[in-house]
């Protein structure tokens, strides 16, 4: 292997500064300088540069935020310094009284300096930089241990992998915290992804942030939108850094994302009016908060003050009133969805939340369960979820009873007795069994919903009822039922009954992308159904594809791939599908839309500044029978190429991949 000479050196670190720079640009600035193409050719350049030289990566090069390798688990690490929970008050009169400890506490009458934020409302972490280098990162644990989730934390573009060389000189060692949160914008548009996927959705924003920091494959990590928050230092004995406001002037110096409400107050009754400000101003952010972090500003005071059990006696959360409780968690059972995905259920001591009273909560998966250590017989924090799902925030620890019970995920399915397991790399624990009662109601609804063959009246308690009463045991069953096997059912009457008859005989046709998504394929939702059928036409031929037949396909990666194999290498799903054509649903050929033969099932790459946004164009080559790709590849027939095209120009050219613009794009649809 060649050794790399001085110029490559030289070109190698200019680049990274580079790429540093516009990535603190676009992610934490939010002014970005250049244009994407711009940096993609920058970035292209350096992962060039280190796959030729491997022995010049460093784990500070911008190449190493796209994720490493599937880890088995993740190890536990104990804080060098504790990370601790923080005392809460919910009135001025509580807080007041804070105020009041802390001046007793420091023998003065003087109003204290407090340095406030919004307390956000995601995952407590810790990075540790060693000279100046993101060496380790850990979740905040139980406060005095933490797992090492590094690689996924290297992962956030917003996190400095690297301080300067002044920071790195003043502190050789500097252990930052702060709080990784999911925008509720980039929430909202990872949810629809992942249901035009016929994926699970996330339950809320923090949920998410804290499910992606968890996942043992980091590159899952590293297709999520997460913003790492810094709030805070753990050694407050630092030269120089004596306060709160220092440090985090010197933070958003080096390029973490700090709060920008964030700001210093003096007395009880300034930090009053900044929690009144912050409640005005809580629904126009596009981040998730549960109240206000109010700290005494001087480190000296914040030494003199020290803590109390798990709690500073210089810090409290303000936190908002009325949209969570305390309640006190009396069991955990586990629910079976469609999928099999075994969800752990929070019975609670009921509540009043938001006006209602809430009596269960999500626990999500078996990660959320360990993140919280949330044990049978805790005291908890819940909270309705955009004011809809109730969900458990926090466990009370100080709270917790000498006969709290750790939770033990089933392994065996609570609804049909047959084997849990966990597949490697997910979160989720599922059951294998089709034929699982709970997965039958499941696939039934979701069967007869609107993204599947939209059969009216047929929701969540009808399919219960079918299902128990033995009517249904798949849904191809559904195109079998007769009206005299209604009418014993609860509830049903004679138009009742005729009417779910009519709506099963409308479903018998339908169209192919439609069918295709009832299925309840993990993974295939509504987009995924439409581009299978658009490719193979026909049913048969996507029945009987081979993985390397899907993953050619534009927007089908490889684990939907295995996903559909799977499914229709299962006898049980083959025999429901005879069924279903025996019961007289028609599999109709896809007809597609397209105008043009000459780019029929012709593979497009698209580069550059265009006249319209890329969706534009890509819409009307896919209405023109064409495919989009989102890299050349010796399968691409065209490049769409406008201003400023990044490197997929220079590797077209190196294929011998035809370059079109918008005009010759018109021509080839003429």
């Amino acid at each position: 292997m060649p050794k790399a000479s001085r110029e490559i050196i030289n070109e190698l670190n200019k680049l990274r500064e580079e790429v540093h720079l516009h990535n603190r640009k676009y992610h934490v600035d939010d002014s970005p300088v250049i244009s994407d193409a711009e940096f993609d050719r920058l970035f292209d350049r350096l992962v060039e540069i280190e796959k030729q030289y491997p022995e010049l990566i460093t784990p500070d090069s911008p190449s190493q935020r796209v994720g490493a390798a599937p880890s088995k688990k993740f190890e536990s690490v104990p804080h060098r310094i504790p990370m601790l929970s923080l005392q809460k008050v919910t009135t001025p009169e509580e807080f007041a009284a804070f105020d009041r400890r802390v001046k007793e506490g420091l023998e003065l009458t003087a109003d204290i300096e407090y340095f406030t934020e919004p307390k956000m409302d995601g995952l407590a972490v810790e990075l540790i930089y060693r000279k100046g280098v993101f060496e380790l990162g850990l979740t905040r644990g139980d406060g005095t241990t933490g797992e090492n989730i590094t690689p996924n934390l290297r992962t956030i573009k917003s996190l400095p992998l690297k301080l300067s060389g002044n920071t790195a000189k003043r502190f050789p060692l500097l252990e930052v915290r702060g709080e990784v949160i999911m925008r509720r914008s980039d929430f909202e548009k990872l949810n629809e992804t992942l249901k035009a996927n016929n994926q699970e959705s996330l339950a809320n924003p923090r949920n998410g942030a804290a499910g992606s920091l968890r996942q043992l494959d980091s590159s899952i990590t590293a297709s999520r939108p997460l913003i790492f928050y810094a709030y805070g230092i753990s050694d407050t004995k630092l030269p120089e850094l004596n306060t709160q406001h220092k440090v985090m002037e010197l933070l958003q110096s080096e390029g973490f994302v700090v709060n920008k409400m964030a700001h210093l107050s003096k007395g009880a009754a300034s930090v009053e009016k900044d929690f009144d400000a912050l409640i005005k101003k809580r629904t126009t952010l596009d981040y998730d908060i549960d109240g206000m972090v109010a700290k005494v500003n001087s480190f000296e005071y914040q030494e003199l003050l020290g803590q109390i059990s798990r709690a500073p006696r210089w810090a409290v959360a303000w936190k908002f009133a009325a949209e969570q409780a305390e309640t006190v968690v009396e069991d955990i059972e586990f629910s079976v969805g469609r999928t099999g995905v075994i969800t752990p259920i929070a019975k609670l001591k009921p509540v009043h939340v938001s006006g209602v009273t809430v009596s269960n909560a999500s626990l999500h998966n078996e990660d959320e369960v360990k993140t919280l250590d949330v044990r049978i017989g805790d005291t908890v924090v819940v909270r309705r979820a955009g004011e809809v799902i109730p969900e458990v925030v926090d466990v009370v620890y100080e709270q917790r009873p000498d006969h709290a019970k750790p939770v033990k995920f089933p392994t065996k399915c609570p609804s049909c007795g047959e084997p849990v397991v966990r597949p490697e790399g997910e979160a989720a624990h599922r059951c294998l069994n089709f034929s699982c009662p709970a997965q039958v109601e499941g696939r039934l609804t979701h069967f007869a919903s609107k993204a599947g063959l939209d059969i009216e009246g047929l929701g969540e308690k009808l399919a219960r009822q079918l299902t128990r009463e033995g009517l249904v045991k798949n849904p191809a069953d559904l195109f079998f039922l007769k009206k005299v096997q209604l009418l014993p059912l609860e509830l049903f009457a004679e138009k009742k009954a005729e009417n779910l008859i009519s709506a099963i005989d409308k479903a018998r046709k339908t169209e192919l992308p439609k069918i295709i998504a009832a299925l309840g394929i993990i993974g295939v939702g509504e987009t995924a159904a439409k581009l299978l059928a658009q490719e193979f036409e026909q049913f048969d031929k996507l029945m009987n594809a081979t993985h390397d037949d899907l993953v050619s396909i534009p927007g089908i990666g490889p684990v939907i791939a295995a996903n559909i194999v799977q499914f229709f290498s299962d006898k049980k799903h083959r025999q429901m599908i005879e069924k279903m054509k025996k019961g007289g649903v028609q599999f109709p050929i896809y007809k597609k839309t397209a105008k043009s033969a000459r780019i029929k099932g012709k593979s497009f790459v698209i580069t550059g500044t265009l006249s319209k946004p890329r969706p534009h164009f890509k819409k009307i080559i896919e209405d023109n029978g064409g495919k989009v790709a989102g890299s050349v590849s010796a399968k691409t027939d065209f490049l769409l190429c406008g201003a400023e095209p990044g490197s997929k120009l220079d590797d077209a050219k190196k294929l011998g991949v035809k370059v079109v613009d918008e005009d010759g794009l018109n021509k080839l649809l003429s």
